[in-house]
């Protein structure tokens, strides 16, 4: 069964100061999401969806787009801004961009953030789930808090409740230091290094447009449309708990790598750097 990789790129980049999607990380030019998209398509997906805005059309295109498009089937959606009301910049969130894909994807995807590095495994676990599965059967990859941290500022995770290998549930958890320290519910916490988070890799099947729509339509009526997210980790709680889907979750306890802070690149570059040194990336374009 086919498979698609559908990749989220439209985001700000307001506290990097810049389009970090399309940032180099090597010698040669290449993005984190050229080694995501290379993992991908070893792993077998055959499609890969990016999700981007309009005015940044031009700048993805030329920094990364082309080059991946000229290696694998490459597809654009763009996330519209002239939805948001007067005074928003910054897009409806991650639920909100998926939703955006319900017209070209038919089969099952796997969705992910364009900034982040989630290696070769967690692609070939994903991938396989999704052969057999059956509408609803969604799956996961989590990571454990402590590889996901960055020690150059706070960063936000959904901290994930596993019950017998399976998703019960995931809540935002905000401000997030390097030592565990964050907001979970409106209450400081310290989270153990071993906590699972989510780092929107997600493996879904067609129906969770259906699931998207009917809870868009909920925030446009009930969120402050100002300020409010229309996040996938919470709609996916939602369908969980209605008992409408389930979601086998894969613990990866490989390094994650990510770009949060322009201050992150550095250490990104090295870790990819010795990725390649050991022959991990040998045939990329």
């Amino acid at each position: 069964m086919s498979a698609t990789l559908v990749v989220m790129a439209a985001g700000m980049g307001s506290r990097f100061g810049g389009l970090k999607q399309a940032e180099s990380i090597t010698p040669d030019g290449k993005a984190l999401v050229d080694f995501s998209v290379f993992d991908a398509a070893k792993s077998g997906f055959t499609k890969f969806v990016f999700i981007i805005r309009k005015d940044m059309e031009e700048d993805f295109k030329r920094l990364v787009g082309d080059r991946i498009a000229a290696n694998v089937a490459v597809e654009y959606v763009f996330q519209p801004t002239d939805c948001l009301p007067e005074g928003r910049k910054k897009p409806f969130g991650t639920a909100h961009a998926v939703l955006c894909c319900k017209d070209v994807v038919n089969e099952p995807f796997v969705i992910i953030n364009a900034d982040d590095y989630y290696g070769c495994h967690a692609f070939k676990e994903i991938y396989n789930h999704l052969q057999t599965a059956k509408c609803g059967q969604y799956a996961m990859t989590a990571y454990s808090l402590g590889q996901t941290v960055s020690a150059n500022g706070t960063v936000t995770r959904g901290v994930c409740e596993i019950k017998d290998g399976y998703l019960a549930h995931v809540t935002e958890c905000y401000g997030i230091t390097a030592d565990g320290k964050g907001n979970l519910n409106g209450v400081d916490v310290v989270l153990p290094q071993d906590t699972p988070v989510s780092m929107n890799l997600w493996g879904l099947t067609t129906d969770i447009f259906e699931h998207l729509q009917a809870k868009y339509a909920q925030f446009l009526e009930s969120a402050d449309l100002q300020k409010d997210e229309f996040l996938i980790p919470t709609v996916i709680s939602q369908v969980v708990e209605s008992g409408e889907g389930t979601v086998k979750v894969f613990r990866n306890e490989d390094k994650w790598h990510g770009i949060t802070y322009r201050e992150d690149l550095a250490e990104v570059q090295h870790a990819i750097a010795e990725l390649i040194a050991d022959g991990k990336y040998d045939g990329i374009w």
